[in-house]
């Protein structure tokens, strides 16, 4: 008959625990379905005081913001170092764009094909009114001038209503009127993502319009201020974070930088210097990790004190010194 060994009920006793430590490990790498957090949930995010650079020609200040991270493949998470991996899907904000930055906008982006309707744009302001100054593409590029006013749509996107065209320095906004010819006849625009003519106005759609990563949300009021064009998304929600001066928080779900991929995602990035905005450039966002410092919360979250990156770039050319004379 088979006797047991003495050491065999300690040899299961490890076994068990051994199957529960993995069992636990196992079950926390896993998405909790059914139970805390689901499977589904976003990164939530929040930012406050942020000039967020899109390309080197593109940048918008935003004020204040609430979202989410949105996914944009099936089965995978926001990766900071793959701006095409994820949207950020606005419920409230304010952000503003200059009008040197919406042209560029247009131009860099949106008109940028060699067959687009507009070339040349420039974009200023006059009290409430946009002005819009370019080229009709053309066999002669004719020059244009507009000026109009901005609303928001019902759909949640900007309408620049145009009161005034000029083409080759003539007033033609009365003729074309009195001819039943509208902008939509002059300007073809229908392939081009992000704007449509409607009679003789520019619907710019911002979710489509700038470059990744994309931001998805409808327009509630827009205005002109200075020589900057403020956006309003949603309503007014107060920030909930309780971050000190300028930050972007991201909370909750998965979350990849680098090497490192966070769960239950707890990552506040926060300005070095609350001065001013902090200048955030996702492109080069580790350059700006390298060059602050960070410290672990007891819940093991991350609070990372970065630079502004066109503070980063004059330190660097301080660092190098004078070029040399030829």
């Amino acid at each position: 008959m088979y006797q047991p060994k003495m050491h065999e009920p300690k040899m299961h006793h490890r076994r068990f625990c051994l199957w529960m430590a993995l069992a636990v490990v196992g079950g926390l790498a896993l998405p909790l379905t059914g139970r805390g957090r689901p499977d589904t949930e976003q990164v939530r995010v929040e930012m406050r005081n942020i000039l967020y650079h899109f390309t080197d020609r593109i940048a918008v200040h935003i004020i204040r913001l609430q979202g989410s991270l949105v996914p944009t493949r099936a089965q995978s998470i926001p990766v900071f170092d793959d701006k095409e991996s994820f949207a950020v899907a606005l419920k409230s904000a304010e952000i503003s764009i200059s009008t040197d930055a919406l042209a560029n906008v247009l131009n860099d982006h949106v008109f940028a094909s060699a067959e687009a309707p507009l070339k040349k744009l420039t974009i200023a302001t006059r009290g409430n009114v946009l002005r819009i100054k370019g080229q009709l593409h053309s066999r002669d590029d004719i020059p244009f001038e507009t000026e109009g006013t901005l609303t928001a749509t019902a759909e949640g996107q900007i309408r620049v209503h145009v009161q005034k065209i000029k083409t080759a320095h003539l007033r033609v906004k009365g003729i074309m009127d009195l001819l039943g010819v509208k902008m939509a006849d002059l300007v073809k625009a229908n392939n081009v993502a992000g704007v449509r003519i409607e009679e003789n106005d520019l619907v710019l759609d911002p979710s489509r319009i700038l470059p990744p990563p994309r931001i998805q949300g409808r327009i509630s009021a827009v205005r002109v201020q200075g020589n900057q064009i403020v956006q309003t998304f949603g309503g007014g929600s107060a920030l909930g974070a309780n971050e000190p001066g300028n930050y972007m928080s991201y909370r909750g779900a998965q979350l990849r930088f680098g090497k490192l991929t966070m769960s239950d995602t707890d990552l506040v990035l926060i300005d070095l210097d609350p001065r001013d905005p902090l200048d955030f450039y996702l492109d080069h966002y580790k350059d700006q990790l390298v060059a602050g410092y960070s410290k672990t919360t007891p819940q093991f979250g991350l609070r990372v004190f970065i630079p502004d990156f066109n503070k980063l770039r004059r330190s660097a050319r301080a660092q190098r010194g004078p070029a040399p004379r030829r």
